[in-house]
């Protein structure tokens, strides 16, 4: 499934997107499964482990059967919401693909390079987002993001991907100035709207090998950014387990796993021309489909 929220009188939904359209949950649920309490939004859903899962596999299908224009929505005329909305976690690899790392003259890490953003940096795709104004050198970063289904702790590498719920685009969105100040790289990771993440979180049995889906980032139709999570140097069954050894990830926290090389700190610094006013970024991964959001300056 792809799941998705979007917005609507000042909160969130939760849809079904399809070749179709997006399916509205709670307006199939009334008439279909009257009485049964379904989840408002994908981290609901989430929450709701495999048992829900299953009645939105189960509703999506009866949907799908029924000639019932109403319950489809245009995904174009929706507002969405980051695709996750409520983790208790973001955590963040730095230096996690062979070429980014030595783009950036960095030695390959021996351990995984852990950060953090918080909720504040939350976006949905076709957001716009506001340039801090004190920051001359914001970058993109395209990221393949995991999302954790069940509660994990001192799970094994072996096992670790049954932990997954599923997976969605991600751009780590940096403000080099600020992350650099300092030896902590918080700062410029985590200003306002900073980790767009959609349109869909894809359940991981849709997804499949994650070590096996090609990377873009776009900026304003440039390709940008090029590669294959095969790059990574930590894996995703190896990030989980890594982490999980150290806190408990718990339902719907968001990894993000490092980005590839062709980020603009890795481009010589006479051709560095770092994201703009207005400039429009995406971010396409396969199987997941592609967020959008434009660089708004802010006075």
């Amino acid at each position: 499934m792809k799941l998705l929220n979007y917005n609507i009188n000042g909160g969130l939904k939760l849809g079904i997107s399809t070749h179709g359209g997006v399916l509205d949950v709670a307006a199939a649920a009334e008439a279909l499964l009257p009485g049964t309490t379904v989840p408002d939004s994908a981290s609901e859903a989430i929450e709701g482990g495999t048992q829900t899962r299953a009645l939105l596999e189960s509703l999506l299908s009866k949907a799908s059967a029924e000639d019932r224009p109403e319950w489809w929505l245009n995904e174009k005329e929706l507002l969405l919401g980051p695709c996750v909305d409520s983790p208790s976690k973001i955590i963040c690899v730095g230096l996690n693909y062979r070429q980014h790392a030595i783009e950036t003259n960095m030695d390959i890490p021996a351990h995984p390079v852990l950060f953090n953003k918080f909720a504040n940096a939350l976006a949905g795709c076709g957001e716009d987002i506001p340039m801090p104004p004190d920051s001359k050198m914001i970058d993109y970063e395209a990221e393949l993001a995991i999302v954790i289904g069940k509660r994990a702790k001192n799970v094994s590498r072996e096992d670790a991907l049954a932990y997954v719920y599923g997976y969605c685009n991600a751009n780590d969105l940096s403000a080099r100035d600020f992350q650099l100040r300092t030896s902590q790289w918080m700062i410029g990771k985590s200003c306002d709207k900073f980790a767009p993440l959609g349109p869909y979180l894809v359940t991981s049995d849709e997804v499949g090998d994650p070590q096996a889906l090609t990377i873009k980032c776009i900026v304003n139709g440039e390709i940008r950014q090029s590669s294959n999570t095969s790059d990574m140097i930590f894996r995703c069954d190896e990030i989980v387990s890594y982490i999980s050894r150290h806190m408990t990830l718990m339902p719907g926290d968001v990894i993000l796993t490092g980005t590839p090389e062709g980020v603009m700190m890795g481009y010589p610094e006479d051709r560095r021309i770092y994201l703009q006013d207005g400039d429009v970024v995406q971010v396409e991964i396969a199987k997941l489909g592609s967020i959008t959001n434009r660089l708004i300056a802010q006075a």
